[in-house]
């Protein structure tokens, strides 16, 4: 019987449930413009701050690092407090980030500002997550997921498209302060129309708030096979397309490339928009075969290894240019794919879990991401800006990641198929009186 106030079931969905999570949509949108921003404005950052690759790295580096570290304390905050509150506080923390990297003339105020907008960035896309997973039936958790993604890749195209043309006609100040703007918009519409979840669907409150609470849920996420498997399933896949977009991509088609900042520019814009195909097929293929959720991971990892390969072995200086567009078509795979570790953690974790397990989750590649980062940035430096080198970096991760994936996907299967045996079973009605 259901308590006060709630409803038993699923959510309906509906045009009410499409229009509440698209406000939320939209601003995780506004946070990947934020977010991705950097990487149009690298060689500019570079210029506007007198600094080198290891100190242009460390703006990236530590958005990542606080993004990361964010995770667990923002899946839980969600869980604790709602969608709504903390997305809020995520608006107002990475427009403040915004606008002081748009203000910011000395490095250090500049830096400090990336890990405010880091840390508010943060607490969008799984609090976006968690409002799909309380407005929408569990069914459509993997189009939910793949469309919210399909939102920040909208903003990564903006980035591209947009900022790099502001950029250079408006400045460095107007073209950053602008797009702080549309962080105070976005909030506006959070705080009058968003609501955490529908009439009559009201989630039970926490049984043991406090320090016990926040210890068992960390713990009972973890120790489901399928929220690691999510883990370094985000971890494998996403980092080689975000550190392309985020930072390095731009300077690596124009310095080692001898392309041009627009001919780099139009290449950044081929991973976004192979982005959002992607994004959209692999939604329709997993909603309607969950068991291609494996072989599309390990096909992307893999085809990603083969193009950096063929690329860094190419033997002239620069790889012609059809070949660094199949290479970003192939790493416009890599945002899709990692939208699958929430697939694989959704159905190991009961609603009111799934928040701290999506924080989990997006550890994964934001850990990669920043360890790429990193040593990109250091090998560019040791070895005289060789970026064969630095690139190179990639196949580490990507052998460590799937090295984990192998090891937790057999465990993570089987339990989850005696999860579905055991729902079936609850779901058969007894007539009374048979």
């Amino acid at each position: 019987m259901a308590t006060s106030g709630t409803t038993v079931g699923e959510p309906p969905g509906g045009t009410r449930a499409v229009a509440v999570w698209s406000i939320g949509t939209l601003v995780y949108t506004v946070a990947v413009v934020h977010r991705t921003s950097l990487g149009v404005a690298g060689i500019d950052a570079a210029e506007r701050f007198h600094i080198g690759a290891s100190a242009l790295s460390t703006f990236s580096i530590l958005q990542v690092l606080v993004y990361a570290g964010m995770q667990i304390p923002v899946g839980l905050m969600v869980d604790r407090l709602g969608t709504k509150r903390v997305l809020s506080i995520g608006i107002v923390l990475f427009t403040a980030g915004q606008l002081g990297f748009a203000l910011s003339h000395a490095y250090g105020p500049a830096l400090a500002a990336r890990a405010v907008l880091g840390c508010g960035d943060a607490m969008t896309f799984v609090s976006v997550l968690r409002l799909g997973s309380r407005w929408f039936p569990a069914r459509r958790g993997p189009m939910i997921a793949q469309g919210a993604a399909l939102f920040g890749v909208a903003g990564n195209l903006l980035s591209t498209v947009l900022l790099a043309r502001l950029l250079h006609s408006a400045g460095w100040t107007s073209t950053f302060v602008g797009t702080a703007l549309g962080g105070a918009l976005v909030l506006v519409l959070v705080l009058a129309f968003m609501k955490d979840h529908p009439e009559g669907f009201e989630p039970a409150p926490p049984e043991h708030p406090g320090r016990g609470y926040v210890k068992r849920q960390i713990a009972a996420a973890w120790r489901e096979p399928g929220t690691r498997l999510g883990m370094w399933t985000h971890f494998t896949t996403q980092f080689s397309g975000m550190v392309f977009l985020l930072l390095w991509g731009l300077p690596y088609l124009v310095e080692d490339q001898g392309l041009s900042r627009e001919t780099a520019g139009t290449l950044l814009t081929v991973v976004v928009i192979a982005n959002m195909v992607f994004g959209m097929l692999f939604g329709q293929i997993i909603g309607r075969h969950h068991g291609a959720r494996m072989p599309l991971t390990l096909g992307v990892v893999g085809a990603t290894a083969v193009m950096w390969a063929v690329v860094l072995v190419w033997p002239a200086d620069h790889a012609p240019l059809w070949l660094l567009v199949l290479l970003c078509v192939v790493l416009g795979t890599c945002g899709p794919a990692s939208m699958i570790g929430f697939d694989f953690a959704r159905p190991a974790n009961p609603p009111e879990r799934f928040g701290t397990a999506s924080g989990i989750v997006n550890i994964g590649g934001f850990t990669a991401s920043m360890a790429a980062l990193l040593a990109i940035g250091v090998l560019l430096d040791a070895s005289g800006d060789d970026y064969r080198v630095a690139w190179s970096s990639v196949f580490v991760l990507q052998a460590l990641g799937l090295s984990q994936i192998l090891r937790l996907r057999g465990r993570a299967a089987r339990l989850e198929r005696q999860r579905i045996a055991v729902s079936r079973v609850e779901s058969v009605h007894v007539p009374a009186g048979t």
